[in-house]
């Protein structure tokens, strides 16, 4: 039997998780997570090297050091189903770790985990809350078709179904690629084979033509310093393909962080789009 006072939460992979304190020794495996927890006004014991802080490293968010984990003995572990490799949290999670998976595909998504984390770490973040949700409205103005690419070569973009998406369209813009799902094999994405069945693997992020964003027509492109660090010669390959739309580099972590990073990081965005009018 747990304590009357345990706490039970289920992660977004529908695991339970049951807490009898408030874990302190925390490892984040997401750099949005070690950006979270220092928002809370705490600290973790060990992080991946993309992550901000000066904790142990255990690795990267793909390449997790699982032993490095467990020996730092933590009573909870950060991670994301979409950022961290599946191998790895089913290692964690088979030692009988305590492995909190997120998985948020909106803004609201990200402000929600960011308000359950903080009860699970017994923290009042109301005031922080209450910004990032007051921030979700919609602006005034009509959205810009806009453009945002993750990766370079082969070109990489996202569909509606993702954070970035979302913090797109609350920011002002328009994701001309929407409705592109991903298409295999990668010559199928291309234009260049007829696609097979996509099963259970991940449509959301299309791998595209510079025709093809030629042919959607964006007003404005957003070319994020992650994951891929979009520079300016990648920029002028833009505006040569698409001379009267305006090219901006941008911070990847306004477009990608999710929680914390939200709260600033979308009337940042908002700003910057409404610059480009």
């Amino acid at each position: 039997m747990y304590s009357a006072m345990a706490l039970r939460v289920f992660d977004d992979r529908q695991r339970e998780l049951v807490f009898l304190r408030a874990p302190r020794r925390i490892v984040s495996l997401v750099p949005s997570d070690t950006l979270n927890v220092a928002a809370l006004g705490l600290s973790v014991i060990g992080r991946t090297r993309y992550c901000d802080g000066d904790a142990p490293l255990v690795g990267g968010t793909k390449d997790v050091d699982v032993d490095a984990v467990a020996r730092l003995e933590p009573d909870l572990i950060l991670a994301n189903q979409e950022e961290n490799s599946r191998v790895h949290l089913e290692e964690l999670a088979g030692r009988g770790l305590p492995l909190f998976v997120s998985f948020p595909r909106t803004v609201a998504d990200g402000l929600a985990h960011l308000a359950r984390l903080a009860r699970i770490l017994e923290i009042d973040a109301r005031e922080l809350l209450r910004r990032g949700y007051r921030a979700l409205g919609l602006p005034g103005q009509p959205p810009l078709r806009a453009f945002v690419p993750i990766w370079m070569n082969p070109l990489m973009t996202v569909n509606a179904a993702t954070f970035i998406s979302d913090m797109l369209r609350l920011a002002g813009g328009e994701n001309v690629f929407a409705d592109r799902d991903r298409r295999y094999p990668l010559t199928a994405d291309q234009g260049r084979a007829v696609p097979s069945p996509a099963g259970d693997r991940d449509t959301r992020y299309p791998r595209i033509s510079l025709a093809e964003v030629v042919e959607r027509g964006p007003q404005v492109l957003l070319l994020p310093d992650e994951p891929h660090p979009f520079s300016e010669s990648d920029a002028e390959v833009f505006r040569a393909a698409l001379p009267s739309a305006k090219v901006i580099l941008c911070d990847g972590r306004d477009l990608m962080w999710y929680g914390a990073r939200s709260v600033e990081g979308l009337p940042r965005l908002r700003a910057l789009i409404d610059s480009l009018r």
